[in-house]
Parts: C-alpha cells; structure tokens; sequence
C-alpha cells in the first residue's frame, strides 16, 4: 500500500530547501464550480508538518527534532513569520542539513498564526497535513500512530491525545481510542485547535483555510469547518501525541493580555457558529454541536471572565451571549445544558444574579471527613464537614450552602452509566453525617461524593482525601452474602466502596478444624470461613479448589456449608492426579470469585494414606506447609514400569 508507515527515517524527496517566496495564502478553492480542485501530492510523503514561526528560538531545536525523529515519511514545512531573534539563521541550517525535507519559506510579521499556516498548507505536499506551534513538540510516536490509524480507517482527521505543560489540554474526547468517532455522539467537537491529523484532499477540496482576519480563534474557524466536511473521525488516546508548553516569558499570542478578552472571543465565535450552521441542517447533530460553543465559549464567558470584568464589561458580555441565545439557542440545545447554564439563561438581565452564579461556580469546594464506621444497623457511617468558598481574588462573599447530600456515582465500563445512590445526611455544612445502606449497593466500586448547592446550583466533589489522620477505613461488612470494603484510593486518597471485591483484596480466613479418612479413601474435610469480623452466610461458600503447584491445573469439589461458616467436604483422595496440590476455598461475595488458603494446624491434619488399585500404588499425604502451615496434598503413584526402573537405577 502506497505511504504505509516507514521503519526508518527518511531524508527527504526532492523539492525546495532553504528560503522560499513569501507567498500567499494558496489554493482557496475549486478552479470551477462544480469541479474539485487538483491537489498535487506526492506518493512517498506521508505527513506535511507545518510549522509557523515567530520569535521562537529557544524552542526551535526540542519542536523540530521532534518531527524529524518520526519514523514515517514526512515533510516539515516551515513559515518564518518576520522573526528577529536569530531563528532565521537556526531555520537556514536545519535546511542545510535536511534537504528537501525541512523546507523554509519567509514573508513579513503578520501579526497572528493564520497566514503562515495558509502559505504552510499552499506548500505542503503529503497526503496528511498536521500543524505544530514552534513552541510545542511531538511525542517520538505521534505521527507514527496517527497514521497508521487514518490509513486503517480511510480518516479525515485524527485527534492525537493532547497534553499540557502549564496549559490545560483538551481531556473530554481523549478517553480511549476510538477507530470511527460520530460527530454527534461524542466529544471530539469540544476540541477546536488544530492540533490535529488533516487529510489534505478534503481541505483542498473544500477549500477550508484559516481566517487571517483573527489574531485568536482562527483555527477554531478552521477546525469547525473540517469537521464539517469529515466523514471518518479517529481518536488516538493511549499516547501522548502532542506537547502543549507554557512559555515561561509570556510572549505567545495566548499570554498576552487581553488575548481571551470575553467580549472579543463572543464576537469571534460567531464565526464558527455560522460556519457550522451553514453546513449542518437543524436538528440533532446541529444541537450537538452548538451545545459546545454555549456550554463552553458563550457561558464559559458568565464565569470566572466575568467576575474579572469591569461593571460596564459584564453589561457587554451579558449583551453579547443574549444575542448569541436569541439567534442560535433552540430548545433541543437548551435541553442539553447544564443546571448552572439554564439558571444563567434565566439571568441574562439580572447582572448581579449573574455575579453571584459566577461566584459559585468559581468557589473552591473545601470538604474534609471527619468520620467513618459501621453504625448499629449495619451502614456505613459517613460525617465530614462542607463549605464554598470564594476564590482568591474574588470580590464577592462566601456563598451560603444548602442542599447537602452524599453521592455514590459507580465506575463503569460500558455506555450506559449507572444512575448515582444519593443518600440523606443529618446535620448542616458545619457538620454532617450520612448512613450509606451497602446492602441495597449494586456490585461494583462506589466513589463517594459531598454535593451541595447555592444559588440552585449544585457542586459535587470527592470526599476522603482531607481527613483526619486517625481516620482509618473500617473492617469489610458482608450483608445478604455480599462483601462491603471501603478503601481510599491511590494516590489522591479519596473514599470509595468496593462492593463484591473487585479492586481490593478481600480479607477472609479459613480454618480447617480436622481431618479424618472415610470408607473408600475419602479424605473427610471441616472448618470454617470468616471474612473480615463476620461469618459469611452459607450459600456464599462455593468449592472447594486443588491447585496443582506446578502445572496450575485445577480440580473443583462440592462444599457442604453450614451457619457460622462451618463447611464440610468429603473429598474423593483418588480424583487428585500425581503431584503436589494447594487447597483454597472459593466464596461469592458478589463480585469475582474470592479464593483463600485453608490454613491447617498439624494437629487437624489426618495421617497420609497408601492403598492399592490394581498394580498402582497411590499415596496420599495431607500436610501443612513449612511456614504458613496451609492445607497442601502430596499424591504419588508407582507403577510396575516405575517400580522396575527404581531398581535398575
């Protein structure tokens, strides 16, 4: 297959090395209507990089050594941006010594990233285009699994897992790999930059360039406007592809002040919308999508931007997100917004409503456990205490709290998440106390939240990692045959509850109390099980196990169990093959099979036993191992060929 990945690093294909033309923006469309345009791309390029610059020297070196080290065919397409710090000169010998490979073009500071990019993207050859910051770098594998993917798939765009380096990085859509991702059922649409994996020929042909107009936000315009146009979206996520770094000096449009100006990027982000909106019929898909830019850009804007703004700023804002709802909100987005974006729809009028919002959606929740045991019937006992507090720099008082309640989300795995347990608590924010009935839990791990609300909203936050530090989790609990363990986690120390053993090893003992031999070489077992302070109930207690130590096989036997966790076995001595076999009891907790070592005194342990079938001879030895003492069987069998190379030998 032609442009499949390479296994070694190429040193290039021809073409221009050092100084370019400054040149324009490129193709912006078909040659005539109707007709795609002619993307010339050359077979042996897999992935044209481009990379603007501007005043970027300290980074140049770490941002394309990383491109050069990627083990696919590729271009790295440079566009200095009237740099003045001696980059020039760095970007001359990197040319000098890739030819054909790291190709430099110049032209005059324009002020922003959108009209390197372009002239990048006019240059570009490969099938692929991905846009690298020169202040950023690649992760030694990025291009290497992003291609083998779109290849795999037939992608459009492939979003390779984004990570920050003092810079938040986009986390919602980077869960898991993903060969075929919907635009409209996932979250890849909340990352807009364009930090991603293009096919080139679907830019071409839809003539998608970035906005040269807009200093910040051109490549959301550009991003939105390929997801338009994809047909086949591919998320690498079990690899940190791309390295997103914060300069230390503040010098990158993104730093500099008044870059996320909230009226500004309210008025940028119209066109995205409009963008959007005109490739995207109404209906479920558009609701989607438009979900993001009010969950994220127009009320993102109502939060921790609008308590930094001015009286007369927050007017502007407030105008400038009504008319944005006035003329893109529809009920299908409204019914996909948060509690906390409904109550500001609600507001848009009332600024100091809108304040106090803002002030509790910023508020550190601060929460502390205080308690935690088994109460007299069997609950576990929560108590803690709760407070929002106003953060650093905010103007306004510490919000009242009220509707205080524990939350039990469950871990899942599959689509569908489990509804949440939310249980009462006694007492206020001062201090609580919820009764957690872990009977009624289903199987699986429970993490334990405190929410409260303020201003009908409501915040939920992991309890466990502020706490006492006498504070230990109590023994596990069985109740109606299931096993309870609260733990806290690692690292962060948070509470949750394993309910059935599935992360945490349960703690069980059993003992055995005697052995005899019975008629017909049954070998008689008694003992009894308890797991944690408890004795588990009888239809919990499954098999008895015979592990052979060295080739693992296993044989299972029927367990009489009784109240108490009392169990008898009546074990069949001639069913246990050669060799040496460890006995473990098996018990159902509601979770994965749990298996304990049968602890045995000597004294509890029957003589062996040796007995004849046929010509075989078997030898069966009950045993408590050296150490631990656990109930362990030696079986050997000698048979008339075994018993003459005995005495040969």
């Amino acid at each position: 297959m032609t442009g499949t990945i390479l296994q070694r690093v190429r040193t290039g294909h021809g073409g221009e090395a050092g100084a370019g033309a400054s040149g324009g923006a490129g193709r912006r469309g078909a040659a005539r209507a109707g007709a795609p345009p002619r993307v010339d791309v050359l077979r042996d390029i897999d992935v044209s990089v481009v990379v603007p610059v501007h005043n970027c020297r300290p980074y140049l070196d770490r941002c394309l050594t990383s491109i050069l080290v990627q083990r696919v065919s590729r271009e790295i397409v440079v566009v200095d941006d009237g740099s003045t710090d001696g980059g020039a000169d760095l970007l001359d010998l990197y040319a000098a010594c890739h030819p054909g490979v790291v190709r430099v073009f110049r032209q005059g500071p324009s002020g922003g990233a959108g009209r390197p990019r372009n002239v990048g993207l006019s240059h570009a050859r490969g099938r692929y285009v991905f846009f690298c910051d020169a202040d950023d770098h690649l992760g030694p594998e990025a291009l290497e699994r992003m291609l083998a993917m779109a290849d795999r798939n037939g992608s459009d765009i492939v979003l390779g897992k984004i990570v920050g380096h003092g810079r938040r990085a986009p986390v919602s859509m980077f869960h898991e790999n993903a060969d075929r991702v919907p635009l409209g059922d996932s979250a890849v649409y909340n990352s807009l930059s364009c930090f991603k994996l293009f096919r080139r020929e679907m830019l071409e042909r839809h003539a998608i360039r970035f906005d040269e107009s807009l200093l910040v936000g051109e490549d959301v315009v550009f991003t939105t406007h390929a997801y338009c146009h994809a047909e086949v979206i591919s998320v690498v996520a079990d690899y940190d592809c791309y390295h997103l770094v914060d300069r230390p000096d503040g010098s990158s449009i993104m730093q500099r002040p008044g870059s996320r100006d909230p009226v500004a990027w309210l008025r940028m982000i119209r066109k995205p919308i409009e963008v959007m909106t005109s490739h995207v019929r109404p209906g479920a898909l558009r609701d989607h999508l438009l979900r993001r830019h009010f969950r994220m850009d127009a009320f993102g804007s109502l939060g921790r931007p609008f308590l930094e703004a001015g009286p007369d700023q927050r007017e502007e804002i407030a105008a400038e997100v009504a008319d944005l709802c006035d003329r893109w909100l529809t009920d299908g987005v409204r019914d996909r917004l948060r509690a906390i974006d409904r109550s500001r729809l609600a507001a848009l009028r009332d600024i100091d409503r809108l304040v106090r919002l803002a002030h509790v959606e910023s508020a550190v929740v601060r929460r502390e456990l205080t308690g935690l045991c088994w109460d007299a019937g069997g609950r576990l006992a929560v108590s803690g205490r709760v407070a929002l507090s106003a953060p650093v720099g905010g103007d306004g008082p510490e919000p009242d709290v009220g509707g205080l309640v524990l939350v039990l989300r469950r871990r899942h795995e599959g689509p569908e998440r489990p509804r949440d347990v939310v249980v009462p608590v006694d007492g206020g924010p001062e201090g609580f106390t919820g009764a957690v009935d872990v009977a009624a839990l289903s199987s699986g791990v429970w993490d334990v939240h405190v929410r409260i609300e303020c201003e009908g909203v409501a915040r939920l936050a992991r309890l466990g990692a502020d706490r006492d530090g006498r504070i230990v989790p109590p023994v596990p609990r069985v109740a109606g045959g299931v096993v309870a363990l609260p733990y806290f986690t690692r690292p962060h120390g948070n509470l949750s509850v394993d309910v059935g053993g599935h992360v945490v090893s349960v703690p069980g003992n059993v003992r055995l109390t005697r052995t005899r031999w019975m008629f017909g070489h049954r070998l008689a077992i008694d003992g009894e099980v308890t797991v944690g302070a408890a004795r588990p109930a009888a239809r919990a207690v499954r098999h008895l196990v015979w592990r052979e130590r060295c080739s693992g096989r296993e044989r299972r036997e029927p367990v009489v169990a009784g109240e108490g966790g009392a169990f008898a076995v009546r074990q069949a001595a001639n069913r246990l093959g050669p060799g040496t076999w460890d006995a473990y009891l098996e018990l159902d907790l509601g979770g994965p099979p749990a298996l304990f070592r049968i602890e045995a005194p000597a004294e509890a342990i029957a003589p062996p036993r040796t007995w004849w079938r046929g010509l075989v001879r078997r030898n069966v030895r009950p045993y408590a191992t050296a150490g631990k003492g656990r109930l362990s069987t030696a079986v050997r069998t000698l048979t008339p060929g075994a018993f003459v190379r005995r005495l040969l030998h």
